[in-house]
């Protein structure tokens, strides 16, 4: 395409010293037309050349249909230009401009100021744009009614050229993936060199309209488009308007995709010689809260440097927050990053009432991925805040845990040990621990779970399920979650073995009738059931193995008939058998939900 135009523009120079020659002889239009041309980078079709002479300011018009070699579609293109008397140093006014096919519809006007200084390439133009668009055929890139301008500046010496620039983008809106500019307002400047393949930038400011200024020079090598060398310094970034521009879209398949934030940031950046060598961020007053409710946190501030070549401080600070709903206290957090690690033996996290403190703490980019270990202790935490702030029915005492050595590689968490809970004043231990991707959209967990001489009456009192006295085991054993849901489990929860009261209601008798589904049936000594609200047991269990959202039901003992959920021991005695060997997995929890508000109508014989 570059040499076409270059053959135009000799042409155009040939016919204006034609049209000197031909202005005594009175000739008043010159025009030539060609069926086709054909060029090693392009064809042009129907073009036709017609140069005014009989008017006051000469005129050059230029139509044809272009295509490279490479295209599909031919691109219809047109321009009428007013030639000044001297065409090296006088000005060109081009209007009328057009270029359009199927995907391209540009008008455009140019004014060039001068293209020769003493015979040496030395141009000053501008270029025009109205109502612009364009597609390519991917649809990665498209812009519509773009209305800008660019002004150009060049001037050729001995082995470069010096030149300058100014885009000023007014109106319209720019996809390019994955951004999307919805309306204009930005503008750019900059000056440098050519020399070769290096374009030198010796002063650049990129002005983002409400989201902030980028200064810069550095080089730029274009056969490969590396960047040699960088000085870059956002002073003032406002991150309410930065964050769906520039950052969301580039954030798509994290945690960080779908939140709201403000506050202002400012970023200091340093490339020598193609290397990443520095980087300053500094963190104002923001708020970053996840639409999901996932996390949240409030005015953070943050120093956060690096270098290439010597170890830096990093500190970061928030004043509250949240974390599944948890609140969190105000935390200060201090290391030391070096070049691709970062260290710190202490960070203290309050969390309602208590705290998570982390300790052995050691991170490090290697090979493109995160590989980090720490340990943890939580500190006691009031149960009853707990499951308030989770939404859960409301638990009495309080938790602790000891959090032995985690590690994440590769997307992957893991836990060397066990974690220890203390809840009900029993004991809940995590084994066999794994996470991946635990930040993503779509997390998937493995653990296995041991409940060990948990309260019944603590529990089924916290979940108004009726009233149980005694101490409750359970297992769930190669638990599956994926996005937070249970896929796969084999679990089993019984009463603990041992000496103790074993006394229920009957109101919690009709709910673990409800629990087994409407083939589910309590057998109680009929002649003293009225007389009675509790009864004595023996045992007591409930199992589920979950399968494809079905799960194998079983009870302390299994039945030609069904399962045993309840088996009852001396006067009164009841014992609860169970019927339905599968359920849908859905159909549970609905159970399960209706037991807890208090709805269910039980089956009682």
């Amino acid at each position: 395409m570059t040499h076409s135009f270059a053959k135009v523009f000799k042409v155009t120079g040939l016919l204006w010293l034609v049209s000197i020659s031909f202005a005594a002889h009175a000739v008043s239009e010159i025009s030539i037309t060609a069926g086709r041309i054909e060029t090693p980078q392009a064809h042009l079709q129907d073009t036709t050349l017609n140069l005014k002479l009989k008017q006051t300011v000469p005129a050059l018009s230029f139509k044809s249909s272009i295509k490279q070699k490479t295209d599909k579609d031919w691109t219809q293109v047109a321009l009428s230009c007013n030639i000044p008397l001297n065409i090296q140093t006088g000005r060109w006014d081009c209007a009328e401009g057009k270029l359009k096919n199927a995907r391209i519809d540009v008008p455009f006007n140019i004014q060039i100021n001068r293209l020769l200084t003493n015979g040496t390439p030395d141009i000053n133009a501008e270029l025009q744009l109205k109502n612009a668009s364009f597609s390519d055929e991917a649809g990665l890139h498209a812009a519509e009614k773009f209305t800008g301008s660019l002004n150009i500046a060049a001037k050729k010496t001995d082995t470069e050229w010096t030149w300058q620039t100014k885009l000023d983008w007014q109106t319209g809106e720019v996809f390019w993936q994955p951004f999307y500019f919805a309306n204009g307002g930005h503008k750019f400047e900059a000056s440098g060199k050519l020399q070769d393949d290096l374009l030198s930038f010796d002063s650049a400011k990129l002005q983002l309209k409400n989201v902030g200024d980028l200064n810069f020079t550095g080089q730029l090598r274009l056969n490969d488009y590396k960047i040699v060398n960088l000085n870059a310094n956002l002073p003032n970034l406002d991150l309410a308007t930065a964050y769906s521009l520039l950052f969301k879209p580039l954030l798509e398949k994290t945690a960080f995709n779908n939140a709201e934030v403000d506050g202002k940031v400012s970023l200091r950046v340093e490339i020598k010689n193609t290397d990443f060598k520095t980087f300053d961020m500094r963190l104002n007053d923001v708020d970053i809260a996840d639409n999901n409710q996932k996390f949240a946190f409030y005015k953070v501030n943050a120093n956060i440097p690096w270098s290439y070549d010597e170890p830096k401080k990093v500190s970061l600070s928030y004043e509250s927050g949240e974390l599944l709903n948890l609140p969190l206290g105000k935390t200060n957090i201090n290391a030391q990053v070096n070049r691709f690690s970062l260290t710190t033996p202490n960070i203290r996290l309050p969390i309602l009432d208590g705290a998570l403190n982390l300790s052995d703490i050691s991170a490090a980019r290697i090979g493109e991925q995160w590989y980090w270990h720490l340990r943890a202790k939580l500190e006691p935490i009031s149960m009853a805040d707990f499951s308030s702030s989770l939404k859960l029915p409301r638990m009495q005492g309080q938790a602790s845990a000891e959090i032995p050595l985690v590690t994440y590689a590769g997307g992957n968490l893991t836990t060397d040990g066990s974690i220890a809970l203390n809840i009900f004043h029993g004991t809940a231990t995590v084994t066999q621990l794994s996470m991946q991707d635990p930040l993503g959209n779509a997390p998937k967990l493995n653990a296995d779970i041991a409940l060990r001489n948990l309260d019944l009456g603590d529990l089924t009192r916290t979940f108004s399920f009726g009233t149980i006295e005694g101490k409750l085991d359970g297992d769930i054993k190669d638990l599956e979650m994926q996005n937070w849901k249970a896929v796969k489990f084999d679990a089993m929860v019984v009463n603990s073995p041992g000496s103790y009261p074993k006394k229920i209601s009957q109101r919690a008798v009709e709910n673990i009738s409800a629990l087994g589904g409407a083939g589910a049936a309590a057998a109680v000594q009929r002649s003293v059931l009225r007389f009675f609200e509790q009864f004595n047991y023996s045992k007591l269990g409930l199992s589920c193995k979950l399968r494809n959202d079905i799960c194998q039901m079983g009870g302390v003992e299994s039945t030609p008939q069904g399962y045993i959920i309840v088996k009852g021991s001396g006067i009164p005695a009841i014992t609860v058998m169970g019927y339905n060997q599968t359920v849908a997995w859905g159909d549970l929890i609905s159970r399960v939900k209706r037991v807890t508000d208090s709805n269910t109508k039980p089956i009682i014989k």
